[in-house]
This record gives structure tokens, sequence and C-alpha cells, in this order.
């Protein structure tokens, strides 16, 4: 975990640094006005907004997967993201001048519903394979996308749609990502939780002989889930698999039990969105990458092998 804290420092320090306007530390120690005002005004906010999606999407990862009782699951590979969209959507047309809280209002309550449908839906089919949960979950997500696209056409917003909602982090300013803050107390509260979550993924009746309300226990998670996945998207767009990846990562070298691992899933989901936004950053310098197509790719492979491993 120290070496992850001194990775996540060093990351920062490079995203602070890095941008098409170039800003020293020499200059920053002269007090430049321009040096300052590039600092506080675009890169602080973007690196807080990085740090915070990351940690509340590895989060909201793992508690997914402990009410799934299933590895491969994330808001990405569940409808969670694209019901989300949906949403937004929704409230563009219902309310044109909806407010920023509006919007992430519907986002939750359709990424809520959509991801106890979800739920209700591999509940009722009995697998042979935990591998074909998420194929489920992306045929899902496909068909819910499929909606929120034809939503859009029909209200002639279908061009801009596909350019707001895709993960960037370049339009990230003073003033324009507050929201974000949201996932703070999201983060306090699934750690206040996280033996219960714990306890949750051990299936329904074990939780019941321990005395844990599964229903209301899975339901606080959805929420928690569907708050971060809302405040997100709404900020910064959709950003696919670091709730897949991370999680998955964790459990490998250091087991399940939230209580003790929950605060590396959060590094390490900070840890790889910093990474995915400096490499979209240099990749075609000084021009920028969205980060929800490097993530995309690098949390694809990642899925991919996680996949190939588990079907082993």
């Amino acid at each position: 975990m120290r070496s992850l804290f001194l990775l996540l420092i060093l990351l920062c320090v490079t995203s602070l640094m890095l941008g098409s306007k170039q800003t020293s530390i020499i200059a920053l120690f002269n007090l430049s006005s321009d040096a300052w005002l590039t600092l506080t005004a675009s890169r602080i906010p973007r690196l807080i907004a990085l740090i915070l999606t990351g940690v509340g999407l590895s989060v909201s990862g793992v508690i997914l997967q402990h009410i799934v009782r299933n590895k491969f699951v994330e808001p990405a590979t569940s409808g969670g993201l694209d019901a989300a969209k949906l949403g937004i959507l929704v409230s563009l047309t219902i309310l044109p001048n909806a407010s920023t809280s509006s919007k992430m209002i519907f986002a939750m309550i359709f990424c809520f519903t959509a991801s106890l449908l979800f739920i209700l839906i591999i509940s009722r089919i009995k697998f042979k394979s935990s591998v074909l949960i998420p194929v489920l979950g992306l045929m899902y997500g496909s068909v819910l996308s499929s909606i929120a696209e034809f939503y859009a056409y029909r209200n002639n917003i279908l061009q801009s749609m596909q350019g707001w909602l895709l993960g960037d982090f370049s339009r990230v300013v003073q003033g324009h990502y507050e929201l974000i803050y949201i996932i703070l107390p999201i983060i306090i509260l699934a750690y206040g939780y996280a033996h219960r979550f714990t306890v949750l993924g051990m299936g329904e009746d074990m939780a019941a002989s321990l005395g844990l309300g599964y229903a209301s226990t899975a339901a606080l998670g959805l929420v928690l889930v569907s708050v971060t996945v809302a405040a997100s998207v709404i900020t910064i767009g959709a950003i696919p698999f670091v709730g897949l990846v991370i999680p998955n990562l964790v459990a490998l070298k250091y087991g399940e039990n939230l209580s003790r691992t929950l605060p590396i899933v959060a590094l390490g989901g900070a840890c790889l969105l910093l990474i995915c936004d400096v490499f979209g950053r240099l990749i075609i310098y000084p021009f920028e990458v969205p980060i929800g197509l490097t993530a995309g790719g690098v949390g694809g492979l990642i899925f991919l092998i996680l996949i190939m491993r588990g079907v082993k």
C-alpha cells in the first residue's frame, strides 16, 4: 500500500505539471500569476476530479460485485452507465432548463432502477459459468444504450450526446466540477459498511444467519453506486472498466475482506485513472485523447485477460 501511495503522489505531480501550456515549479516559486492561475483554475480541479472519480468508480465496482456475487460486474457491465446516460437525456427533454442537481437525480434513479432490474434478471437464471453474467450485462447495457441513442436521435441531440457523454477531463475547470465532491461522503459511508458488504458477498443465507439485513444492505449499496455513477457521468462522462479491473487485481493479491482492502481499491482506482489521463495527454501532445477512450482501451484489455483467466 505504501508503494501505491508513493505512485499516487508521483502521478499527482505529473498531472499538475502536464498540459498544453507549460507550467514549471520554478514559475510557481517565482509567484508567476499565469502559472498560478493555470494551476488553481484548471490543473488542481482536474486532479481532484480525477482522484475522486477513480476512487468512486473503483469502490462502486467492488460494492456491486459483492451484491451480485460476481467478480466481472461493474456499472459498465451491468447497464448502470448506460442507464445514467439515458436518465440525463430524459431530464434534458422533460426539463430543458434542468439544473445539474435535477439531472443527477434523474441519472441516479435510472441507474438504480436498471441495476435493480439486472440483479432480478440474473437471480432468476442459473448460470453454469460466472463469465456469462457480465456477458448478459453487456447485452443488457447495449439495449439501454440503443434506447438512449434512439431517444437522442428522436429529440435531435444525438450528435452532441456522443461528445459530452464521453469521459473527458479537459472540460474540468473551477466552478464546473464541484458536484464530484459528493463522492467523498459516499466513500466514507462505504467504508463504514465495508464489513456488511463483505458478508453480503457470502450470499443471502449466510448473511441472514449472521443477522444481516440482506435486502436493506443491498439497497444501500445500490444507492451508493447509483449516486457515484450519476455524479461522475454528469461531471466527466462515461468511464468504463475502472470498477472492474481494480477490485479484481486487489482481490487477487489481498483477498476480499473490504474492511482491509477498500483503501487499497480506492488508491488503485485513483492511480489507474491518473495513468490513463497522463497517457491520453501525452499520446498526441499537445492535443488530448478523452479518458473514456484510454480507460476503455486499457480496462478492456485487462478485462479480456480476466475473462480468459476466469474461463480457464
